[in-house]
């Protein structure tokens, strides 16, 4: 294996290509606290399984925790147009996966994101990439769904922002209240979201439809 970039790994029998990034420094101290975890928890960090894990598990939560070194704002204003268009844009369905801060256990699900131009549009990609951005940090649920809202409309300056997600929490199928089936949702709203309940309605009624 030949790594560049990064940490890009190229394998030259298959042509399989891996794209991984991590501060090397970063990840040596990083290492050195998990080592010292498996030893805590009972393991034996010298065994022949566990020898590469505190490296492994290093570099695995910088790329967890990857949209700390992220501007959401700056993906937007990437690719913002002029455009008079003043309906409603969906990008629904987008995955999610973050972190829960109390318990740093994952929580998955999808994003809805709905804004009513007003002037710019962006790329619709930018707005899974924003959404991206935000869930690769700790977080909460609320707290996540809000700041997705907040920069869509700091940026834009849309006629109105919503955003819908629904998730599940491994903090509570694996651990504590063990419920399997629970799902949370939180919704944010901004403008004409706010205002006008058939506006609220066309985007609950259109996230829920099977168009494609």
């Amino acid at each position: 294996m030949e790594f560049i970039n990064n940490g890009d790994v190229i394998d030259p029998d298959n042509g399989y290509v891996r794209s991984d990034k991590w501060n090397d420094k970063q990840t040596e101290e990083l290492a050195h606290h998990y080592k010292e975890i498996l030893r805590l928890v009972g393991e034996d960090p010298e065994r022949e399984g566990l020898q590469e894990t505190p490296v492994r598990v290093a570099k695995a939560i910088q790329f967890l925790t990857q949209g700390y070194n992220t501007d959401p704002a700056h993906i937007l204003r990437s690719a913002m147009f002029e455009e008079d268009y003043k309906e409603m844009v969906i990008v629904k369905d987008i995955e999610v996966y973050s972190m829960c801060e109390h318990h740093m256990i994952p929580f998955f699900g999808k994003a809805h994101v709905a804004y009513i131009p007003d002037r710019y549009i962006t790329g619709l990609s930018k707005i899974a990439r924003v959404v991206e951005a935000f869930s690769r940090r700790l977080q909460v649920q609320e707290r996540l769904t809000m700041q997705i809202r907040d920069c869509i409309q700091d940026t834009l300056h849309p006629l109105g922002v919503a955003v819908v997600i629904e998730a599940r929490h491994l903090c509570m199928m694996m651990r504590g209240i063990q419920k399997q089936n629970s799902v949370t949702t939180t919704s944010a709203f901004t403008g004409e979201f706010m205002k006008r309940q058939a506006t609220r309605d066309e985007f609950v009624h259109l996230i829920g439809a099977t168009l494609h």
